[in-house]
């Protein structure tokens, strides 16, 4: 198996991680929607945040929305529409972030919203973020683990990570999912693991370290749950030393 594997340079070069068909026309709200997909809509979720009274409402200049792997952006588009509508545009950023230069044209009126051409394996944000959201984004990453870290110790002291996730794509290096242990190790490391919706969360930062190795990706594994093809990750356990 190992000499299928993909670095992440070799990854984000693959016809697999560019689909268009995934994530790309997304709505903010509706049937193809983030808010479907997260079980919230995640701009409610900020405009509720925005219009917390003090001091629940940190003392910084705006409230920060971070959405990986945002595709062309459209949810985004329509997020800004409405804070400039409403007036709330100096109030909020919102970053979307994704590997393929494929944005949607962004009007004048959408000044809360920057758009990132960038590998979220390596990307670092500017600030902290109190809601970030990650829409399927995963099925295509190759180190899954790394950015879930990353992602954790981006949020603000009760900021909120939402995410798809589906543990299958998470393998060990003889090709078995790491399942249920890994499942524990993410719950411990303060995430929670919904393995029915295929769904990750958290709430506040942290430092995350995971008891995993990262081998490579595959991006020949197939479809996976959304009958879309994806890319599944290869990790080795660490154990811890016995004395």
């Amino acid at each position: 198996m190992r000499d299928r594997l993909l670095d992440d340079e070799a990854l984000e070069s693959s016809a697999v991680v560019a689909n268009s068909a995934m994530n790309r026309q997304r709505q903010l709200a509706g049937v193809n929607s983030y808010a479907r997909e997260l079980g919230f809509n995640p701009l409610e979720w900020v405009i509720a945040r925005v219009r917390q009274p003090p001091p629940r409402l940190p003392a910084r200049t705006t409230i920060g929305w971070l959405d990986l792997c945002c595709g062309t952006g459209r949810c985004l588009l329509q997020a800004a529409d409405i804070l400039a509508r409403d007036g709330l545009d100096d109030l909020v950023t919102i970053v979307g972030v994704d590997l393929v230069d494929f944005f949607d044209p962004t009007p004048v009126r959408a000044a809360a919203l920057h758009l990132t051409c960038a590998s979220v394996t390596s990307w670092s944000p500017p600030r902290r973020f109190d809601l970030i959201t990650c829409v399927h984004g995963l099925h295509y990453i190759g180190d899954k683990l790394a950015v879930l870290s990353r992602a954790a110790s981006w949020l603000t002291d009760d900021g909120r990570f939402s995410a798809d996730l589906d543990l299958d794509s998470i393998r060990l290096a003889d090709g078995r999912p790491a399942g249920r242990k890994l499942a524990t190790a993410l719950r411990e490391a303060g995430f929670t693991v919904d393995t029915r919706r295929r769904r990750i969360e958290r709430t506040g930062p942290g430092d995350v370290a995971l008891p995993y190795t990262y081998l490579g990706a595959d991006d020949r594994a197939g479809p996976n749950y959304t009958g879309q093809p994806a890319v599944s990750s290869y990790y080795t356990e660490i154990h811890p030393l016995r004395s």
